[in-house]
């Protein structure tokens, strides 16, 4: 049994504390600063917490569930067993932000929108592995697939366009539900009503040999005279008249090549 110290206490640190609370490994505690969240994560895990460094857990695997910009500070400032595998979550974030002190540097990335309060099956989720290196792969990988049953060694480079992808596949589609309740409140109209759009959309793209199979709308019809209707009720927003125009002309120029 591997013994796990998950340090952070953010939404994808909640997710990875619930998942590893069921799994063969054992969570011996959350080091967090937040004070409220902290408690929490742990409490939902039902491991313990603590926000003193000096009070540290001894583990073998140490997992830096942080944003971003404070991976390496974070790394840097905890006592971490030099024994120990030091890996952090972060998908755009290269394995050298963790300081070379550490000799068993890792990243352990898994591909998900995490939100708090949200149950996800990391069984389903893909866990992209890299390690400094191969020595320890075996190690951190068996420890993987106690979470998931997908697991894919990437490097940064790779791991690099991994994170795109899901920026474009998540982050910018939930952007655009966003804009499409925007629009539907100019007519009076309640958000619910595109949401078995939304589902129907998703579930077509995840059963689909490729999404571009699956297209649909007037752009891949190439009917111009709806895109330029849309693009004159777009008229008082600028913006959103660019980001239509841009992808209809993107969506037109691929479907061409299928």
């Amino acid at each position: 049994m591997r013994r796990i110290v998950l340090i952070g206490s953010g939404n994808l640190a909640e997710s990875l504390a619930c998942a590893i609370s069921k799994s063969h490994a054992e969570l011996v505690q959350i080091f967090a600063r937040n004070p409220r969240r902290g408690p929490e994560v742990a409490r939902l895990a039902g491991t313990t917490w603590t926000d003193d460094p000096q009070r540290l857990a001894t583990a073998d695997i140490y997992l830096i569930a942080v944003s971003d910009r404070a991976v390496g500070e974070v790394a840097a400032s905890l006592s971490i067993p030099e024994t120990a595998i030091v890996a952090h979550t972060a998908g755009s974030v290269p394995i050298d932000a963790i300081p070379a002190r550490f000799v068993r540097r890792a990243v352990f990335y898994p591909l998900q929108t995490f939100t708090a309060g949200r149950h996800v099956d990391f069984n389903e989720i893909p866990i992209f592995l890299e390690t400094s290196t191969p020595d320890f792969r075996p190690e951190l990988e068996a420890f993987a697939r106690t979470l998931s049953c997908t697991v894919r060694y990437a490097d940064s480079a790779q791991r690099a366009y991994i994170h795109l992808a899901g920026v474009f596949a998540c982050n910018f589609a939930n952007a655009m539900y966003a804009a499409g309740e925007r629009i539907l409140s100019k007519a009076g109209l309640p958000y619910p009503l595109i949401k078995p759009l939304i589902a129907e959309t998703a579930a077509k793209a995840c059963t689909a040999t490729a999404p571009s199979t699956v297209q649909t709308g007037p752009a891949v019809r190439n009917d111009t005279a709806t895109q330029a209707r849309h693009e004159a009720l777009l008229a008082d927003d600028p913006a959103l008249q660019t980001i239509y125009r841009t992808i209809s002309r993107r969506i037109w120029e691929t479907s061409k090549k299928i």
